[in-house]
């Protein structure tokens, strides 16, 4: 895992999701790119050079940041986007190599209701990178355990799981599987993928309405440092395709949340 990206918005716990960001990119030797997209509009009237200057202070906001945080000699690179943050994010990773996102799970609306906001839940939904959401105030310790929750066993995607098995061979973490059934699932959910089974500690199937009712049951059972899932179109975050936010009564983890993707 070589470059992580990290999405910079307005929110107050920015600097935190930041400062999380080097800690663990420090202790994996890992690069990280600091990001935020602005916009600029044409119209009849305005400055020629508003683009410039909206840069300007894109660029110097990054500074202010990274300049707030404790950066323990990691390489942290500025990078200020015009565009969409998707859309920028892609050619991104198309340049130069996304291994990893860390973003901050607060909403920009800062409203107490919502967990993933419509950037984090877009970048959720319309990327194929990995993502790690990291809770508001978390600060960064060692990952010794990993619950990873699913509804099925089949991996589709041969970069999926490349996240969490550098997890675990890096952090030597031990990995709870807790495969949940829910009211759809078929047989061929409960043939496991070589990789994931290769992967698990320990193994355990429930019965739940729903993927995050299982996590609920278990979670303190088990007693995870972060919590890991699959992002699939009908799957754990199914709300996200119809709107780009996730709501906490749908949805909420009180520590870091890997969630995997693959191209």
């Amino acid at each position: 895992m070589k470059n992580i990206l990290v999405p910079i918005g307005s929110t107050e716990t920015a600097q935190q999701t930041l400062q999380y960001a080097i800690d663990f990119a420090a202790e994996i030797n890992a690069n990280i790119l600091v990001f935020r997209a602005f916009k600029a509009t044409s119209k009849a009237g305005v400055m020629k050079n508003v683009t410039a200057i909206i840069e300007r202070e894109t660029n110097l906001y990054l500074r202010t940041m990274v300049g707030a945080v404790q950066r323990k000699n990691v390489d942290i690179k500025l990078i200020s986007s015009k565009g969409s943050v998707v859309e920028s994010v892609e050619a991104i990773d198309t340049e130069i190599g996304i291994d990893l996102i860390i973003v901050g799970a607060k909403s920009n609306s800062m409203k107490e209701e919502v967990f993933l906001g419509s950037t984090a839940g877009s970048l959720v939904k319309k990327t194929n990178l990995p993502i790690l959401t990291v809770p508001e105030n978390y600060v960064f310790s060692s990952i010794n355990s990993i619950l990873l929750a699913y509804k099925s066993g089949v991996v589709k995607s041969k970069t999926a799981l490349s996240p969490l098995k550098f997890m675990v061979s890096t952090f030597n973490s031990q990995v709870n599987g807790l495969l949940v059934k829910t009211a759809d699932f078929t047989e061929k959910d409960l043939v496991l993928d070589s990789g994931l089974s290769a992967l698990q500690t320990t193994f355990t199937t429930t019965e739940n309405a729903t993927t995050f009712q299982g996590v609920l049951e278990h979670f303190k059972l088990n007693n995870p440092d972060m919590l890991c899932v699959f992002r699939r179109k009908r799957g754990f975050f199914k709300k996200l395709w119809e709107k780009n936010t996730i709501l906490k009564h749908e949805f909420y983890a009180s520590i870091p949340l890997l969630i995997l993707k693959g191209k």
